[in-house]
């Protein structure tokens, strides 16, 4: 679906406006976790064996570009891109943080596909403010630092947790080892109002830009972009878009987001813009 049929089909003589979650004037933003959403077996697309002789653009983050059915940005993202001159491949997982996706393996099954000439999206943040230990053992410890601290799990394990920064960091240079272009994303954004004006910050973009120019690796600024779209359509009509929560968005949202992110992609002069597939990109 287009941004101009989504906008037709959430015209107010047909639609009832739907109070969920984000609807609070003026309410301080929730910045606990999600609730994570089921993870369905993956799709036979996301997961086809990659071409070998194209360069791959991998997503990696939580379940907000992927999650259940088509409700993920990155399930999305493939139709913009011209797929018989790249792979897109969609490894984000519902649930994980920066740290977690690393622990269970997730991103050691990323870098056995990996190869030179490849690009990484990472975006990741949803879920790093969660608790350290406990019955969801997946935050991360706040900043960009080299902080540490050792937590006991409900198994009896002890883990060792770093800072958020310190996470992305080995992201990025594990990617540069394989010879791929690691690239940052600011979070998509939560159906979080206040005063008219949606939410754009859970408190990680300063800390990104900051990580991006320390560490000379692109910042695509998807967020920014969703929110002005958002905001265009009025409080209303966005409620439309999330119909379970204030995090997770219906396939219409998704499809949002994956505009945002592409658009955002030109703003930062991607090279993967030259594999977009002219019949599907946006303006």
């Amino acid at each position: 679906m287009s941004l101009t049929d989504l906008r037709r089909s959430l015209a107010p003589s047909f639609v009832t406006v739907l109070l969920w979650g984000g609807l609070l004037w003026g309410q301080a933003p929730d910045l606990r976790p999600p609730e994570t959403p089921q993870q369905q077996p993956p799709t036979t697309q996301q997961n086809a064996p990659l071409n070998p002789k194209l360069p791959t653009v991998f997503i990696v983050g939580d379940s907000t570009a992927r999650n259940q059915a088509d409700l993920g940005w990155g399930d999305h993202f493939a139709h913009f891109f011209d797929t018989g001159r790249i792979n897109v491949a969609n490894r984000a997982r519902a649930g994980r943080s920066s740290r977690t996706y690393r622990k269970e393996g997730a991103w050691d099954a990323v870098l056995a596909e990996m190869k030179a000439g490849d690009s990484v999206l990472i975006q990741m943040g949803h879920n790093d403010g969660g608790d350290l230990d406990g019955a969801k053992p997946r935050g991360t410890l706040k900043g960009l630092g080299e902080e540490s601290k050792e937590v006991v799990l409900p198994n009896g394990e002890h883990e060792t947790v770093h800072t958020y920064g310190w996470y992305l960091r080995q992201y990025i240079a594990e990617a540069r080892a394989k010879g791929a272009q690691p690239v940052l994303l600011t979070l998509t954004v939560r159906n979080i109002w206040a005063n008219g004006r949606i939410e754009r910050d859970m408190g990680y973009d300063a800390e990104l830009r900051q990580l991006a120019g320390e560490q000379h690796v692109p910042l695509v600024d998807m967020g920014s972009i969703a929110a002005d779209r958002f905001e265009a359509m009025g409080q209303q009509k966005t409620a439309l878009l999330f119909p379970k929560d204030h995090t997770h968005t219906s396939a219409e949202g998704a499809e949002l987001n994956a505009e945002a992110v592409v658009d955002a992609l030109k703003a930062a002069h991607s090279p993967l813009v030259s594999y977009l597939n002219p019949a599907s990109s946006t303006p």
